[in-house]
């Protein structure tokens, strides 16, 4: 397609977070914007997600965007509308017994290299911070700047400042092919474009061949509400020895305290599952882990549970750039369940490669170009460099 029948400079297919943060960016560019979803804004992974803003200290490159996205959304955080409910409650990673104890040390060390604030808490002090949590618990980590959002509603604001801006938005599309700038739609409509970025979530992977993307299903569940039981977000430190569960199947303390009053309870983690349907087993194993730790819990009614979609690629970074099809086909996906903090951050990093600017943070580690020689190729090269 000629550059100069393009319709728009940006087609971007998908409205969850990462999708309408990209909008949004592009158009701050000055760059003509449409983006195409066929259900409601957030309405997949991004509404289905605990909507933590953290910096995650799993890689180095893991580590460089979550943490350049959360200083993004700290930035954001003023003019931010109430109904994304954005607040820094902080998190505790705390620890069951001494091993537990010695990782959240060594995460602690981890932070400090990186200059991000936390304090070891004994168990005194643990207790005094989250009164609910049962007794005898090694002591915690608080990382105090840890916020959290309202997923679909942080969508809904980045797609409505897109489209005052001149953005178009197709609600209710169904995109059902991409090619090098042109999307064809459900109709046979087709909508010409000089870059589309899929920016699909889990189906991104029918937009992206040769690109190892694997979904991943995790379960939630939220209370009624309870006001004050817990006052920051509760992860586990380390991950629970799982045996007798699925192969690959785990679950982890994580609850957070809601705006609402309400606690999200969670997680589970299904690498490959792709399906709504709740398993049970796993949901009973999620709650029953939480219960553990927060023994009141068991007397808080649970309103509603449901499953999330993700992403995933298998050395736990996004994909942003161009893909390995086409320098007019870009990708924003595979974000796995970091994508509400690092939608930001991958929106600034996406805008910066295609205007060409000089990036706050590297961009390469998140290339697809890292998968050219296929999944299994880059897997080996990944042990490889750990081993």
């Amino acid at each position: 397609m000629a550059e100069g029948k393009k319709t728009f400079d940006v087609v971007v297919v998908g409205a969850g977070i990462v999708g309408t943060a990209c909008a949004w960016e592009c158009v701050r560019a000055r760059l003509k914007v449409a983006v195409i979803d066929r259900g409601p804004v957030g309405g997949g992974a991004t509404g289905s997600g605990m909507g933590r803003i953290a910096a995650s200290d799993g890689s180095d490159a893991q580590f460089a965007l979550t943490n350049y996205s959360q200083k993004i959304w700290r930035e954001l955080a003023a003019d931010l509308p109430d109904d994304i409910e954005y607040e820094e409650r902080g998190t505790l990673w705390i620890a069951a017994d001494e091993e537990q104890m010695a990782a959240a040390r060594r995460k602690k060390d981890s932070f400090a290299k990186r200059r991000i604030a936390s304090q070891i808490l004994d168990p005194a002090q643990l207790a005094e911070a989250e009164p609910n949590l049962r007794p005898g618990l090694g002591g915690a980590l608080l990382v105090p700047i840890d916020g959290m959002i309202y997923p679909p509603c942080a969508a809904l604001y980045f797609l409505e400042r897109a489209t005052g801006r001149g953005a178009k938005f197709l609600s209710g599309a169904e995109v059902t092919a991409v090619a090098p700038g042109e999307v064809t739609l459900r109709d046979g409509s087709k909508i010409a474009a000089g870059i589309v970025v899929v920016a699909a979530g889990k189906q991104s992977s029918h937009f992206c061949d040769g690109v190892p993307l694997q979904p991943c299903t995790g379960h939630l569940a939220i209370t009624d509400r309870y006001p004050k039981f817990i006052r920051h977000q509760i992860i586990e430190t380390g991950c629970p020895k799982n045996a007798d569960e699925p192969a690959g199947a785990s679950v982890q303390l994580n609850v957070q305290p809601r705006t609402t009053g309400q606690i999200l309870i969670g997680s589970s983690r299904q690498p490959g599952i792709d399906g709504p349907d709740v398993d049970h087993e796993i949901l009973g194993r999620m709650l029953a882990r939480a219960r553990e730790f927060l023994p009141a819990l068991g007397s808080l009614s649970v309103v509603r549970v449901w499953t999330g979609r993700r992403a995933a690629t298998p050395d736990n970074l996004p994909l942003i750039g161009p893909s390995l099809a086409s320098d007019k086909i870009w990708l924003a996906t595979g974000h796995d369940e970091s994508g509400v903090t690092t939608s930001a951050g991958t929106a600034r990093l996406l805008v910066d490669q295609l205007l060409k600017r000089k990036p706050a943070i590297p961009f390469e580690p998140y290339l697809p170009s890292r998968f050219a020689g296929g999944a299994k190729s880059h897997e080996a090269k990944s042990e490889a460099s750990h081993g």
